[in-house]
């Protein structure tokens, strides 16, 4: 039998200082590529996203993948035993992520201050609303208000409307992609240029804004406010969603030049495809409706099998907008093993979303699914040294 392979992140230890999504999300995308996760809940309830959405049995389902390859340590951080402990986590970790408030942290003697001068090479992700630094760092931040700030709630949705939301919680979501990036890189200058550690300040809105293309030099160069477009996507033609006769929905993206003309000849259209005033993107703005019009006529004489098996065949790319149960049926997603059950511990298999990215030798993985509150404790306080008449007195006490 071959030996197994190494996990990219192996011998790495993170303590996950957070709740709900942005920091929990951080460290989880670090626990399934091998890091130690050593997640810090309250003793009363723990992380408030176990009983958020669909329950089983009492736990969210979103638990046992946001919490999936961790473990659960309880302390009552408010009490001064339990910031020890931290400390002595913290001795030994290289990164540690949390999502509080700024100001929150230091409170409980867990700032930036007080742990690198434990831990000189320890790394801290700090994930909040609008950064550690500003006029508006002590304000409640939720994803929800960095989506808005961050101009991407603006963008969303058709022009006659409000702004609308994404139905996920995508700022949290950029916000902790953001952190692990910030994370990575400076172990990697800690580990290869000789740096200390430091601090990785992500501001949600920030992260959000960092996604948001063009909208500021557009505004700097010509005053140009971008609205909201419905389900086009604005100065690129043809990128939209277009009904067909069975009353579906087709995607389609043949905003770039070639794929364009291989589209128009599909649909009928050689006078388009052929229109030296469309071969380039600028041109095809200016005419927008035009081909708009071509397009919806088309998709809307023809069943959605049929439009997707036309515009295949022509290389254009599209497709019917997936709900979940389409995705659990779909042969791409099976082939790339996107769907993967595991079993709880009372039995019950269950689906859960595989590793993202793939990678050719080092991929993470599952190892075990959201733990459930305190699981990992005496484990943990064992390793510092904590007898087990300790830890009695600790749980006697409130403090685990």
């Amino acid at each position: 039998m071959s030996e197994a392979k190494p996990f990219p992140l192996q011998g790495i230890r993170v303590i996950e200082l957070g709740t709900l999504i942005a920091a929990p999300f951080c460290a989880r995308l670090l626990a399934e590529f091998g890091a130690e996760v050593i997640k810090i809940e309250s003793p009363d309830g723990g992380d408030p996203l176990r009983k958020w959405r669909k329950l089983h049995q009492g736990t969210s389902l979103w638990w046992y993948v946001q919490g999936r390859n961790k473990k659960s340590l309880t302390l009552d951080l408010k009490h001064p035993e339990a910031q020890e402990i931290v400390h002595k986590l913290a001795r030994h970790a290289d990164i540690v992520v949390e999502n509080f408030r700024p100001g929150a942290m230091e409170k409980w003697n867990l700032g930036w201050e007080r742990l690198s001068k434990i831990n000189p090479r320890l790394i801290m992700v700090r994930l909040s609303g609008f950064g550690q630094t500003g006029p508006y760092r002590d304000r409640p931040g939720f994803g929800a208000i960095a989506e808005s700030m961050g101009g991407l709630r603006y963008v969303t949705g058709y022009p006659d409307r409000p702004p609308v939301r994404v139905g996920v919680s995508i700022g949290d979501s950029i916000a902790a992609l953001h952190g692990v990036i910030g994370a990575l890189m400076a172990l990697h200058h800690r580990n290869v240029n000789g740096g200390r550690g430091q601090f990785v300040d992500v501001a949600l809105y920030e992260a959000v804004f960092n996604m948001m293309e063009s909208v500021l030099p557009e505004y700097d160069m010509f005053g140009f406010v971008r609205e909201r477009s419905g389900a086009s996507l604005p100065g690129i033609v043809p990128s939209n969603t277009y009904v067909t006769r069975d009353n579906k929905y087709v995607v389609i993206g043949a905003n770039a030049d070639p794929i364009f003309k291989r589209m128009m000849n599909a649909i009928g259209r050689p006078d388009l495809a052929n229109d030296p005033q469309l071969a380039h993107n600028d041109g095809r703005v200016a005419r927008t409706e035009e081909i708009e019009k071509a397009i919806g006529e088309w998709v809307a004489a023809h069943d959605l099998e049929r439009a997707l098996d036309v515009l295949e065949k022509a290389d254009v790319p599209s497709s019917k907008i997936f709900d979940i149960a389409d995705i659990v049926k779909d042969a791409h997603y099976a082939a790339r093993e996107m769907i993967r059950p595991h079993r709880l511990k009372d039995g019950t298999l269950l689906k859960l979303p595989g590793i993202v990215p793939r990678m050719s030798e080092t991929s993470g993985d599952t190892r075990w699914v959201g733990p459930e509150l305190g699981e990992h404790t005496a484990e943990v306080l064992a390793a510092l040294g904590y007898s087990e008449e300790q830890q009695r007195q600790l749980k006697r006490r409130g403090i685990i």
